[in-house]
């Protein structure tokens, strides 16, 4: 079993864009409906950018986290290649988070773990 992503978007190859440098992962070439994101270590998922016709309207039932070690420079980071920040930082149980948006308004977090928890 391969465990693969999909997030249904409106212009996949835009979001791409995003995804790519925020994962750390590389995009193929455009495969309509479609624009895969890899890890070039061959580690993480897959993740498939969509295109859907119709837009985002509620929250996302699942989302993805990015555990990061140095919580400002990760916001500056990925802010600076469009995403927003929905709501944070803050301290969940000693989990500090940043509730984000991508540019299409898909939501993720980025979360420092506490102090000696594995990543």
């Amino acid at each position: 079993m391969r465990l693969v992503f999909v997030l249904d978007c409106a212009d996949p190859e835009r979001l791409a864009e995003f995804w790519a440098p925020a994962l750390g992962y590389r995009a193929a070439p455009p495969s309509p409906p479609y624009v895969s994101l890899d890890d070039p270590r061959g580690e993480g998922p897959q993740w498939l950018l969509q295109r859907v016709p119709e837009p985002k309207t509620v929250k996302n039932r699942m989302h993805p986290d990015l555990r990061v070690a140095d919580m400002d420079a990760e916001l500056a980071r990925v802010t600076g290649l469009g995403a927003t920040v929905v709501r944070g930082p803050f301290s969940d149980d000693g989990w500090l988070t940043t509730v984000m948006a991508d540019p299409e308004g898909n939501e993720f977090c980025l979360i420092v773990p506490p102090e000696g928890t594995a990543p």
